[in-house]
């Protein structure tokens, strides 16, 4: 099995995370709980991108409104649509940071940093050294936390609770498709 072969055997999971994700953003009115970091706070915005079949049966919906709490995504994960990529913005302490997650690849697009204090003087090289490591950190703190995220679905998906979360996944989609 080749490289591609893999990734497009296990996709599957970055979609169940993404939308694990989601439930879980609204499970709390946007606040989730991670255990090293506490309460953070996930808004799914903007933008949605959903697919179903494969190849030349692929389709895709794209979602997109002030907040994805749109019917048409939520009616599409009810049809089997599985949510391919969106638009999130994560908060944590005082850093709001907006991107776009790729489900298969786990890939972040469209990374939009926290706002930090601009240097005193931007002719000084050690104070552009200092910006441009303090950018390296805020995207490190990002994946981190993405990551984080990632452990947490992944001890809850292979655990004996997995049903039960699914169970409330499920109502949840078919409630707020209803709505």
């Amino acid at each position: 099995m080749d490289l591609v072969d893999l990734i497009a055997e296990k996709r599957f999971l970055g979609q169940e995370f993404l939308t694990w994700l989601w439930w879980k953003s609204e499970e709390r009115g946007g606040v989730v709980a991670l255990p090293a970091d506490g309460d953070i706070v996930i808004v799914f915005e903007k933008h949605m991108l959903l697919e179903y079949g494969e190849g030349d049966n692929n389709e895709k919906l794209i979602c997109r409104g002030l907040q994805t709490e749109l019917q048409e995504a939520r009616t599409g994960l009810v049809m089997g649509k599985k949510l391919e990529q969106a638009r999130i913005q994560l908060v944590h302490n005082d850093y709001e940071w907006n991107f776009t997650m790729a489900a298969a690849l786990m890939e972040f697009r469209n990374v939009k940093l926290p706002k930090t204090a601009g240097p005193d003087n931007a002719n000084d090289p050690e104070e552009q050294e200092g910006m441009v490591l303090e950018r390296i950190f805020l995207f490190e703190e990002l994946v981190r936390i993405v990551l984080s995220l990632f452990r947490v679905f992944l001890k809850m998906r292979v655990s004996d609770q997995w049903r039960e979360e699914l169970l409330k996944m499920r109502e949840w989609v078919a409630l707020a498709a209803k709505a």
